[in-house]
């Protein structure tokens, strides 16, 4: 018997949410695709294109709002069998208040984990699609910007010239074994610059121990200097955030090649942040389930739904926020960044505990 019931819970509680993603998605779709027609009005495109960018980048967004919407499925659900007596019925064959927090609250907490390692690999290879389609379609596709195996390249147009920038080795705002080649119109070699170190803090890049050969009458020329001052429309700060996207990058991805990923030149610190930040995908749900069912059980009276919905909205908000601010102050250095992340979760926790410990004395 207790499995027919545990089945029947897990059943109705998956199918409200199942409902709620898909009101998401569609409403995801819809916000999205505005967006997607007006990048393509001037592209030689049908509506496909834009609907299928569309249709694969919302999925990554769901996952982001997973613990609002696992937020709402719960109280809906709950809400329902409490409305239609049900819960009462569960009371009957022994089911107490605590007994069906912990049942919600770990089947949203392993759903979050089969969530990181089935579908997060996925949503973050559409992504990827996402946005290599988009890229081929960039009015800016003069200015591209590369990280791969071999290294950094760049490539930007100045002054009706072309300019091909390589780095074996980038770390931090230094760039080390810079090779520079400048192009006119015709893509005709003008000049090579080879640096051993480059500082690409600000837009005006400076070289060290630079070499630079530079074509006249057919002859390559070579002088040698300590430094050397070049513009650029890069610095660290944009080349650092074109990689930025943790959507592009799955969670097993990150944790199995993390060192890898640090060998190739990718910052630390956004590593760190988007593996935590995935990390706590689970435990948001298992919260946020915890919270919505500490709601709706704390009191029997039909009459409170409206209220609990008021309340569960203004919850949202304020979480959204505290996970912002926390967020914020790691990465200012106020206090740790990996600790911000998990900062919002504790807190959670807390208010959870004592609310467990209310609705089980009910």
């Amino acid at each position: 018997m207790n499995n027919i019931v545990i089945n029947y819970l897990l059943k109705s509680y998956f199918k409200n949410f199942f409902i709620i993603t898909t009101a998401f998605y569609l409403f995801g779709i819809i916000l999205n695709l505005f967006e997607e027609v007006e990048f393509f009005k001037n592209s030689d495109v049908t509506i496909f294109t834009p609907l299928l960018l569309t249709c694969v980048f919302v999925p990554s967004l769901i996952i982001k709002l997973l613990p609002f919407i696992i937020f709402i499925s719960s109280i809906w659900f709950m809400v329902q069998i409490r409305n239609n007596k049900e819960l009462l019925t569960l009371k009957v064959y022994g089911y107490s208040n605590l007994k069906i927090f912990f049942i919600l609250a770990f089947a949203s907490f392993f759903l979050g984990w089969i969530i990181l390692f089935l579908i997060n690999p996925l949503s973050s290879s559409l992504v990827k699609y996402y946005e290599k389609t988009k890229s081929s379609y960039a009015r800016d596709i003069d200015h591209l910007v590369s990280f791969n195996k071999n290294g950094l390249w760049i490539k930007e147009t100045f002054d009706e010239n072309e300019r091909i920038i390589t780095a074996s080795n980038p770390d931090q705002h230094f760039m080390y074994d810079v090779h520079i080649f400048e192009l006119d119109k015709n893509f005709s070699l003008k000049r090579k610059i080879f640096s051993k170190k480059a500082d690409i803090k600000d837009n005006i890049w400076v070289l060290s121990d630079v070499k630079i050969y530079t074509l006249k009458d057919g002859i390559m020329e070579k002088e040698i200097i300590d430094n050397l001052l070049l513009n650029s429309i890069y610095n660290y700060e944009k080349i650092n955030n074109l990689f930025n996207n943790s959507d592009t990058f799955s969670f097993l991805e990150i944790s199995i090649n993390f060192n890898k990923m640090l060998e190739k030149g990718y910052n630390k610190e956004f590593l760190q942040q988007s593996l935590h930040t995935m990390m706590t995908l689970p435990f948001y749900l298992f919260v946020m389930t915890a919270i919505a069912t500490i709601l709706t059980l704390h009191t029997m009276k039909n009459s409170e739904n409206f209220r609990f919905f008021i309340i569960g909205l203004i919850l949202i908000v304020i979480i959204y926020y505290l996970k912002d601010l926390s967020l914020a102050l790691g990465k200012t250095d106020r206090i740790p960044l990996i600790l911000s992340i998990w900062t919002p979760i504790i807190a959670l926790s807390f208010f959870t505990i004592i609310g467990v410990i209310q609705i089980n004395e009910k």
